[in-house]
């Protein structure tokens, strides 16, 4: 079926102008134009659309109903080209769990100083790609690692982080300035395995902590204020994620975690050069 989005926009304004003159006068063309096209329209669809008398024009049973599926198709026709040109209007930066810890102010008032024409806009989506894959990010802070094999997305390295542990605040450990990992080797540890940073791998084979997953946020912070698990993370986390009943503390020799800036690799963001060289900025500062 050969059917033009320039064919349902000219059945709708038929429509709503009440007649052929009318609508190619809103249109800027022809009334013969007009008919052409409506003709070629009711062709493809093997239907005829509109009942035309000397005094009105009116849509038909079929007409009425291909009238309201083409406002609909038109509207996200326009949003399409909506969203493909917005590109350099707008930049959505997803991240799993945390954004980017202390240096979320400061990135959000530099940002909107130096590029006032491209609106930033922080979305957490608790995805391997925070939103990227998805749709709902044009960039992603990303903690973990993407898998090797993955060669959708390019990916720089912005900063590093300590790792701390959050833990109860009556918890023995919580008394102490800094923990280290045989610290915490007997207790059970809550891991997001699609977007943490922590594995048992971090701990000898044979000291490494038990295991429970989790998979958001909130539901790790309150597992862990009751004192029955401990959790590890960025330093970002917990920079973003205050609670009452839940304290963090430095692991003195964890290795750092490497904060990445992600994108499309065949379709980056216009903006990602300028983000890469503000993020780095902020994190070299400290």
């Amino acid at each position: 079926m050969d059917m033009e989005l320039r064919q349902l926009r000219f059945l709708v304004a038929i429509v709503d102008e009440g007649g052929f003159t009318d609508a190619a006068h809103v249109l800027g063309v022809s009334q013969a134009a007009v008919s052409r096209t409506l003709a070629a329209l009711e062709r493809a669809l093997g239907v005829r659309l509109l009942r035309r008398t000397s005094r009105s024009v009116t849509p038909t049973a079929t007409g009425a109903r291909v009238v309201a599926q083409a406002r609909r198709v038109l509207g996200e026709a326009d949003e399409l080209v909506r969203v493909a040109v917005a590109g350099e209007g707008a930049l959505r930066i997803g991240y799993a769990w945390s954004a980017l810890g202390r240096h979320t102010p400061a990135f959000q008032r530099r940002w909107a100083a130096a590029r006032p024409d491209t609106e930033l806009q922080l979305v957490r989506v608790n995805s391997p790609t925070a939103g990227l894959a998805e749709g709902s990010s044009d960039l992603a802070v990303l903690r973990a690692p993407l898998p090797d094999r993955d060669r959708r997305f390019d990916t720089a390295i912005v900063g590093l982080e300590r790792r701390v542990c959050a833990m109860a605040a009556d918890d023995p450990l919580a008394g102490r300035r800094s923990v280290r990992l045989a610290d915490l080797s007997g207790h059970t540890l809550l891991v997001d395995r699609r977007t943490g940073s922590t594995t048992p791998e971090l701990w000898p084979p044979d000291a490494r902590p038990a295991t429970e997953e989790t998979y958001d946020v909130d539901d790790w912070l309150t597992a862990i204020s009751t004192g029955r698990r401990i959790g590890m993370s960025a330093e970002a986390t917990a920079s973003q994620y205050r609670r009452p009943g839940v304290v963090y503390r430095p692991v003195r020799d964890a290795e750092p975690v490497a904060v990445r800036l992600v994108w499309w690799r065949d379709d980056p963001h216009p903006a990602t050069q300028a983000v890469i060289e503000l993020l780095t900025a902020l994190y070299r500062e400290g």
